[in-house]
């Protein structure tokens, strides 16, 4: 055994004894309800739509293979822009209501490749402290000084662009449109007036708004307001991969020739691409396919006697890992999966069940999910 293979067993254990270690589980999935062989019914699943087993998204994907091939077979500035790439811009451009837009090989890659290509060393990067990791990850790497302010709060936001923003080049705000383990929204015309008043660009992460608010449109169409960057991604509400950048033209061109993880990258598969664009015309042609997740998501809060939701995504806080997970393997022997959220993806002592509402869920499903959350969670672990 050689010392790296020391170091990590010595870590696995260490987070084993803090019910923190994590392990792959394999889960085959019908469709954005059913489980392939269990009878547990998915409620902690991204798919909000029931898009990603939707029989039209995987004939054209399958069509594009048999037309394009499996692979984009090199980076998009050498020869791996194939024709799709176009056409699935064009619409996601015109769905969020931007002159352009970009796509990358994930939203993951969109944020750390998007934040250092707009702001670097002299400037100044204003985030969420709940941003989701990749935004922070991409702050980071910018080299730009990087200030949190508290969650929601435009007041901090507003103290913090006093007294940093006169020493920097160029400031950046970021924040989720919609938040991936709390559910809330972000106030997006306070937070954007907050930076037009010190000349600062509002960049969002709109992952989880997409397809589910503003008519499926998202958080800004949501507000009525346009942030300067909308990032979002395509493997949630579109039911494919992939993530993308929607903004001015200029901000666009110039992330073509400066953004890393898509000059870096090999192209996303034409079957991928052709997949998203079914997803996006379904998203822009049916918004009441779109309001279904959010029904879903009110209809348990009613049941539970909890707060009005915001969106499809509903968080149980029970404070401690082991709690989290004993109440997540007493709902699957009862038919629903709902996994653990642990730190270091939520904030210690915050430990929760994420439950997720899609279009695929059946009120009836969601009533039973209800009954089997009451008696099973105390009543301190309701928001």
């Amino acid at each position: 055994m050689t010392t790296l293979d020391d170091y990590a067993r010595r870590k696995v254990r260490a987070l084993d004894d803090v019910s923190l270690l994590r392990r792959l589980r394999t889960i085959d999935t019908e469709d954005a309800h059913h489980v392939r062989g269990s009878a547990a019914i998915n409620f902690c699943s991204n798919d909000y739509l029931g898009l990603a087993s939707d029989r039209r998204l995987a004939t054209v994907a399958a069509d594009a293979a048999r037309t394009h091939g499996a692979g984009a077979g090199a980076s998009r500035l050498v020869t791996g822009n194939h024709s799709l790439y176009d056409i699935l811009e064009r619409k996601i451009a015109a769905l969020k209501g931007c002159e352009a837009a970009l796509v990358f090989g994930s939203g993951y890659l969109a944020n750390v490749g998007t934040i250092p290509a707009l702001v670097g060393a002299g400037d100044l990067v204003l985030a969420d402290t709940l941003s989701h990791a990749c935004m922070m990850s991409g702050a980071r790497l910018s080299g730009a000084r990087v200030v949190l302010f508290r969650h929601n709060d435009v007041t901090h936001l507003s103290e913090l662009l006093s007294e940093y923003r006169a020493g920097a080049r160029h400031c950046l705000v970021l924040t989720e449109g919609v938040f991936s383990m709390d559910g809330d929204v972000a106030p997006l015309p306070s937070i954007l007036a907050a930076a037009r008043a010190h000349d600062a660009w509002v960049m969002t992460d709109d992952a989880h708004g997409l397809g589910v608010l503003g008519r499926g449109r998202g958080s800004a169409v949501h507000w009525g307001v346009t942030p300067d960057v909308q990032m979002g991604t395509l493997s949630k509400a579109v039911g494919s991969y992939g993530g993308y950048v929607a903004a001015s033209r200029a901000v666009v061109d110039l992330l073509v020739n400066r953004a890393r993880s898509l000059i870096y990258a090999t192209g996303l598969p034409p079957t991928v691409i052709a997949a998203s664009i079914a997803g996006i015309d379904i998203i822009a042609g049916d918004a009441a396919l779109c309001a279904l997740p959010l029904a879903r998501a009110r209809l348990f809060a009613t049941e539970l006697g909890l707060p009005e939701p915001s969106s499809p995504i509903v968080p149980l806080i029970l404070g401690s890992s082991e709690a989290a997970l004993a109440a997540s393997q007493a709902l699957e022997a009862r038919g629903f999966l709902v996994t653990a959220i642990r730190p270091p993806t939520v904030p210690d002592g915050s430990a929760r069940l994420r439950v997720t509402f899609t279009a695929a869920h059946r009120e009836a499903d969601v009533v039973r999910l209800a009954e089997a959350m009451r008696g099973l969670l105390p009543e301190a672990g309701r928001r």
